[in-house]
């Protein structure tokens, strides 16, 4: 007999994430870099960071002690920043021992799974998903539960929500505003939201934990207010993530904040905290820590990348695509014309543009473009991608999901 050369838990992870196959091989993941192409692959900068993050690192990077480099746990300054940040924008009173400064959203994730799922538990999660959500509840030992939108609203399917939850759900995750669909959800969506897990937790007998991925929650558009799932349901966590608002997704900076309202509160706290130093060490590293004061304050231009947002779904809707206006989040997810979605971004890679296939996102029949991309990559794009949907409506996608 062939020894198995994995474990059994690498495989069941490898099963439930099948993007990893774009990710490593795809030749649009191969020509990211070309200087010709116009990038709008993933949530990657295209233009230098901003100046004051530099400026930051730079300045904390000089030791003001002889444990500056040293191990860190949550430092006490760096939780008290958040809490304060917290307090403010939120209303609600954080206390610094509240907040757990992880490596980004990805490490928060960990975390909280981490704290509250044992293995064979159920956790639900939304779909179109980030594509990491599914291995990361494998990975707690969870058995991933998917729901799907509304497909003509992108909203929430707070009834589908209900359906899904058994004896054996122990948590959910809700991104808002979403990564692919770019959607909010409102504030009677939450509730009714919040109101079904409150009852399906009583039926149970054990709360279900939401877990609230707020990583865009900074990059809203039209003026809108920001409206938290924690707000209306008390086991809840708040996960957030810095490298999306600073455009910086290699230094990676996050955490998770438990809301005042949170029963067991302390109980809590403990399982955080264990699990994040059983979860590979999941801290925020120190000079990350150190600057966090300096590096809170700062953003991208959000009302350059809404502008970068209207002038794209103007000209694809004047090119003949459909394509929806995104509430927040720095994604459109217009519509392929041909149903393989796969062979229509390798058409458009032809054209020297590069998007995400929908289906790597369970979309189907779509593709994701990340605004990331600068405003001469956008300029350039607009003849290619009209080509392509010329090309597209005179003939079919080939069998090989390959343009001909």
């Amino acid at each position: 007999m062939t020894p198995q050369p994995i474990s059994r838990r690498v495989a069941a992870l490898r099963a439930a994430t099948p993007v990893l196959e774009f990710l490593l091989a795809s030749p649009q993941v191969q020509r990211q870099n070309e200087p010709e192409v116009a990038n709008f692959l993933f949530g990657n900068p295209q233009e230098m960071p901003l100046p004051g993050f530099v400026e930051a690192l730079q300045r904390w990077s000089v030791p003001q002690d002889k444990d500056w480099f040293a191990y860190k746990h949550n430092d006490p300054k760096a939780q008290a920043v958040v809490a304060e940040v917290l307090r403010e924008r939120r209303g609600v009173a954080f206390e610094p021992e509240d907040i757990f400064l992880t490596n980004g959203a990805f490490g928060a994730l960990a975390v909280a799974l981490g704290a509250v799922v044992d293995a064979g538990d159920e956790v639900i999660f939304i779909t179109p998903p980030w594509f990491f959500y599914e291995p990361l509840i494998v990975g707690a030992g969870g058995v991933p539960v998917r729901v799907k939108i509304d497909p003509a609203t992108f909203d929430l399917d707070v009834d589908a929500i209900a359906a899904a939850c058994t004896p054996r759900t122990r948590a959910i995750i809700v991104n808002s505003p979403n990564n692919p669909t770019g959607k909010l959800y409102s504030r009677e969506t939450l509730q009714r939201l919040g109101a079904v897990l409150a009852e399906a937790s009583r039926r149970n007998g054990r709360p279900i934990y939401l877990l609230s991925d707020e990583a865009y929650s900074r990059i809203l558009f039209d003026g809108r207010a920001y409206i938290s799932p924690t707000e209306f349901y008390s086991h809840a966590f708040l996960l957030y993530t810095y490298g999306k608002t600073l455009l910086t997704p290699g230094q990676r900076l996050g955490y998770i904040a438990i809301p005042p309202a949170m029963p067991d509160r302390d109980a809590v706290r403990e399982a955080v905290a264990l699990s994040q130093l059983v979860t590979s060490y999941a801290v925020a590293n120190a000079l990350l820590q150190h600057a966090l004061a300096d590096i809170e304050a700062l953003s991208i231009d959000i009302a350059h990348l809404q502008a970068r947002r209207d002038r794209m779904v103007a000209a694809l809707r004047d090119i003949g695509y459909q394509a929806h206006v995104p509430e927040g989040t720095f994604y459109l997810l217009p519509q392929s014309p041909w149903a393989d979605d796969r062979a229509f971004a390798d058409l458009l890679l032809a054209h020297d543009i590069l998007v995400l296939p929908g289906t790597w996102v369970e979309m189907p029949g779509y593709f994701r473009i990340s605004l990331t991309a600068n405003d001469a990559m956008i300029e350039r794009s607009l003849a290619g991608f009209a080509a392509a949907r010329e090309h597209a409506i005179r003939h079919e996608a080939v069998a090989s999901g390959s343009p001909d």
